[in-house]
């Protein structure tokens, strides 16, 4: 297939774009630059403009656009461009695929889509939460407006375990440094899933044309944050006693500390696993194991 990627250079389209050019699709990469190399098509979404045909012939737009939700503090200006990291690419390669006939768009979104939902397990036929992040994730969701022709994917990514920074970029370290443990009572769960099962994932939804709708990206086996941090510390042969108190972390941490700490998902990815989608990592402890070291 021909596959425009927008965000090809985060941590999951860096991954991605080899996978698939290597199953041998055709990749073109939107940048937000004048185009520098042959797989390049340049764009400016706030603008909403795309290069002329960019989308001739495609079969396939992914979407992978977003600002980092840890990036900085959450001031009222952050989060706006949070959200228009979000919305405005999403609005404008939507609008795209409808106006070109691109038959497929595979759209990112996160399964913080579903809110705070404590212990209760949670499939793709639970509806929005509430908060800012599931109010951010149905924004960006509802912004997929293609034609009817068009199949959507809605990617609802859970924490992905890569060597190169995200959640273990920063619980690592700390855990090798003797300061690991638990945020606030640890009871909040982690929808995880290994970089290698978010890209393969994303490929079986490319290739799969009966794949449709809401699809957690997430392992098999939510974990709570404090057996999140103990796996850690067993992979690295550290003791991890430390608790993290709740009005510590908003102290640090604003109001990211409530959205992204002290919260959490128990998501399954229901939906993959009926379509017959086989995890390589399907515990957090093969899935840390193949994260190896952070760089």
């Amino acid at each position: 297939m021909r596959v425009v990627v927008a965000g090809a250079s985060g941590v999951i389209g860096t991954a991605l774009t080899p996978v698939l050019r290597a199953a041998g699709h055709e990749v073109i990469r939107l940048v937000r630059r004048a185009a520098s190399a042959s797989d390049e098509r340049s764009w400016d979404p706030d603008a909403g403009t795309i290069a002329d045909g960019a989308l001739d012939g495609v079969d396939a737009v992914i979407n992978l656009c977003a600002v980092d939700t840890t990036a900085k503090r959450w001031t009222p200006a952050f989060k706006q461009e949070l959200l228009d990291s979000r919305v405005v690419p999403t609005r404008v390669l939507s609008e795209a695929v409808a106006s070109h006939g691109v038959p497929a768009l595979l759209n990112s979104s996160s399964v913080a889509y579903y809110g705070d939902t404590g212990d209760r397990v949670i499939d793709e036929s639970v509806p929005a939460g509430s908060g800012f992040l599931a109010e951010m994730d149905r924004d960006r969701e509802a912004a997929c407006v293609a034609d009817a022709d068009a199949r959507v994917v809605l990617l609802r990514t859970g924490i992905v375990l890569s060597p190169t920074g995200g959640l273990l970029g920063q619980l690592r370290p700390m855990v090798a440094w003797g300061f690991g443990g638990r945020m606030g009572d640890g009871r909040q769960y982690l929808s995880w899933i290994s970089l290698h099962d978010e890209v393969a994932a994303i490929q079986f939804a490319l290739e799969h044309k009966e794949v449709r709708g809401p699809l957690n990206l997430s392992g098999p086996q939510p974990v709570t944050n404090a057996e999140m941090v103990r796996s850690v510390g067993q992979l690295l042969r550290r003791p991890t006693p430390w608790v993290y108190p709740a009005w510590l972390l908003r102290a640090f941490a604003g109001e990211l500390a409530d959205a992204g700490a002290l919260t959490g998902q128990r998501a399954v990815p229901d939906a993959l696993l009926r379509h017959g989608f086989e995890f390589r990592h399907p515990t957090v402890a093969e899935a840390l194991a193949a994260a190896g070291p952070i760089g």
